[in-house]
């Protein structure tokens, strides 16, 4: 049986015992119903992961790392997701499922048809619960490196971070001439745009055109937005990523 993962923000070192705080000891003794002794493995989203042997001692829950292993499954295919904000839970189904996908990067964007705005308070609490969300899912699918997540004040800004390193700039678009398949991602970075719930306007799509971004779409259907980045993703990913 496969041991379980946990994310410990903090160095990790063979040898070393470390003390779990207590969220990570109560998912692991309350809800995962771990014993002492029980092998689990840590990550810190440095890369690698370190094997060790849970240790508990009266109120006290510590791993004892007895192993370092360099195991990464990072794609060669480095994506940002811009994702326009969308419904609460169309987004969290976008982000954890992104991870899984192996996205690089996401960030999130203001658009004029997003049903959702978001600002002040409530975006900090916002990106919290999407940081959770990414651990979660990479203590679930093995992934030693969390992606980052942030918020752009603009579209315009969302669209340049995504190709500020020399990303390819793509943009799902229905009515587009160019399929995904066409998309030549030679250098294997991608800036991957995707609408809200009605999609980028036309002012929108003038600006993701002047910005780089080429149009491309997803064969003959009209996918809903918390389905097309992860069909792109998944194609991206079979055809120039980890999926071949």
């Amino acid at each position: 049986m496969r041991a379980a993962r946990f994310f410990i923000d903090a160095p990790l070192a063979l040898g070393s015992r470390i003390e779990l705080p207590p969220r990570v000891a109560h998912h692991a003794l309350r809800v995962l119903r771990l014993r002492d002794a029980d092998p689990i493995v840590l990550f810190n989203g440095e890369g690698g992961e370190f094997r060790a042997r849970l240790a508990v001692e009266g109120t006290r829950v510590v791993a004892e790392i007895h192993a370092a292993d360099a195991v990464e499954c990072e794609s060669p295919l480095s994506v940002t997701l811009v994702q326009a904000w969308i419904a609460n839970d169309k987004l969290d189904w976008v982000v954890e499922k992104s991870v899984e996908l192996g996205v690089h990067s996401i960030v999130l964007t203001p658009a004029q048809r997003s049903v959702v705005r978001v600002a002040g308070d409530r975006l900090a609490k916002r990106l919290d619960r999407l940081r959770e969300l990414i651990v979660a899912a990479c203590a679930q699918c093995g992934r030693n490196r969390v992606p980052r997540i942030e918020a752009a004040a603009t579209l315009a800004e969302a669209l340049r971070t995504g190709v500020s390193e020399g990303a390819i700039g793509l943009l799902l678009e229905p009515d587009a001439a160019l399929p995904l398949s066409e998309a030549e991602p030679s250098n294997r970075q991608v800036a991957l745009a995707v609408g809200p719930e009605g999609g980028f306007d036309d002012e929108e799509l003038a600006l993701a055109h002047q910005l780089g971004y080429r149009a491309h779409r997803l064969g003959p259907r009209i996918l809903r937005t918390e389905t097309a980045g992860l069909a792109a993703l998944a194609a991206l990913q079979a055809s120039v990523g980890d999926f071949r």
